[in-house]
């Protein structure tokens, strides 16, 4: 069996802004087979979107050990992290514009990846018509970004990513701004271009029912994996056609330690210590009567804090409010 395309140990990311430690990432491990479309899910300030920037060579990690394609990431130079996000890595990003130049038209925004990365031009409008082809916008080569639907320039976004042939597509919230039908159609081109080219698909999203959509959903709870739901195709007996379900496993980290979810933590009262029985078939955990809750971590965001305000205006706030005071 091949190397995974992914593998992610024990990550950590902390972003300092003065005096304050945000801590974004603590000691997440993730491993994405090569070929596979999976998503990634969380709350807001769960880590995902640093775990995304992490694998697109956007951000590089406080500590740990981050692997793409048998590449790791920590230990690249500036060029070589450049030339990586260019060619092994393509972008989605929710809003479509942001992957897009409104004054180019759709054929010109793909072939624009390979100008800069010196492709000859037949080689351009040869490629960057099969890309369109194959997201279903050929008949919109020549059409401007205001003369698109949002869900044909995702799709031109989608084109854009692949340009320059990247073997990762990292999708962060694809269809956050489209409608149900609309969002369809862009997994049914993930998938479609996993197929085709072999492509490994990241989505990274925040909506739990995207597991409709992929085989495996991995869910990120105070920066650390803590499930993971694969979906399952069982034969029925009667109709002799596949039904899917989806089973969620607790994820445990190489030390054996595992995230409690917080609803069970709420339901059962359980603090900051609990007792393990061992059973014939597996381990209870219960918690300890009157046991102080713990403390949750403090991860309120995936990006760097705000800046806190200089002393001048500290000062000039508190000359303002003792002024006013006087007055």
């Amino acid at each position: 069996m091949s190397e995974p395309l992914i593998i992610c140990e024990n990550l950590v990311k902390i972003y300092k802004m003065a005096q304050i430690e945000l801590l974004a990432l603590q000691g997440l491990d993730l491993t994405v087979e090569r070929g596979e479309v999976m998503a990634l899910i969380g709350s807001s300030g769960s880590g995902k979107s640093t775990l995304m920037n992490i694998l697109g060579g956007l951000d590089r990690p406080t500590a740990g050990r981050v692997v793409v394609g048998g590449r790791e990431l920590l230990k690249l130079s500036e060029p070589a992290l450049n030339t990586y996000r260019r060619h092994e890595v393509g972008f989605v990003w929710q809003q479509a514009a942001r992957n897009l130049i409104p004054y180019l038209n759709a054929g010109q925004n793909v072939e624009l990846p390979m100008l800069m990365a010196g492709t000859r031009p037949a080689q351009r409008r040869e490629w960057a018509s099969e890309l369109l082809d194959a997201v279903g916008i050929a008949h919109r080569r020549d059409h401007r970004l205001d003369q698109m639907s949002g869900g044909e320039q995702q799709r031109v976004a989608i084109a854009v990513a692949l340009a320059n042939r990247p073997e990762l597509l990292l999708a962060d919230e694809p269809t956050g701004e489209l409608d149900s039908v609309t969002a369809q159609a862009v997994f049914d081109i993930f998938h479609w271009l996993n197929d085709k080219y072999g492509l490994t698909v990241v989505i990274v999203s925040h909506d739990p029912q995207i597991g409709k959509h992929v085989a495996r959903v991995v869910a990120i709870r105070d920066g650390k994996t803590s499930s993971e739901t694969v979906r399952q195709a069982v034969e029925t007996t009667v109709t002799r056609e596949a039904e899917h379900h989806f089973v969620e496993y607790t994820v445990l980290d190489p030390a054996g330690r595992l995230q409690v979810p917080e609803e069970y933590r709420e339901r059962y009262g359980i603090g900051r210590r609990v007792t393990l029985e061992a059973l014939p078939d597996g381990i209870v955990i219960r918690p300890i009567p009157g046991e102080r809750r713990a403390v949750k971590a403090l991860v309120e965001s995936d990006e760097p804090p705000p800046p806190r305000p200089s002393w001048a205006g500290r000062l000039s706030k508190m000359l303002r409010r003792q002024r006013g005071s006087e007055s």
